[in-house]
């Protein structure tokens, strides 16, 4: 399925994400984009989305954290509107931007920066 842009393969993909991980880093999507060979459009940025779904849904198979809550907008450091409409945020119901938030997302990427960081 992957052929050979690693934009659509989740093994590359999640080989920056766990490496961001490792580094106790989140990668902002252009930057993401722009490991898997690519500048930022929209299309690309819905193609990546797709990719971080299938990531995430092996990282839970594995029995990982997630890793698709490390990619964020550069513009507040949160993830967007496709992580929070999917199951990722289990039972948070609250806004997709401002502090509680960022709480949430903050508390979700420690979560993978430990697990990483422990395996490295």
């Amino acid at each position: 399925m992957a052929g050979d842009d690693p934009l659509h393969d989740p093994d590359e993909v999640r080989a920056h994400l766990v490496g961001a991980a490792r580094a106790r880093t989140a990668l902002t999507y252009s930057e993401l984009l722009a490991h898997l060979g690519h500048r930022f459009t929209r299309p690309k940025m819905r193609a990546l989305c797709k990719t971080l779904e299938a990531v995430d849904a092996e990282a839970r198979g594995r029995g990982e954290p997630e890793l698709a809550v490390l990619v964020v907008r550069a513009a507040d450091g949160l993830p967007g509107q496709g992580w929070w409409v999917g199951g990722q945020k289990g039972s948070y119901a609250g806004p997709w931007e401002g502090p509680a938030a960022a709480r949430l997302i903050k508390r979700l990427q420690r979560l993978a920066f430990d697990y990483w960081a422990a395996r490295g």
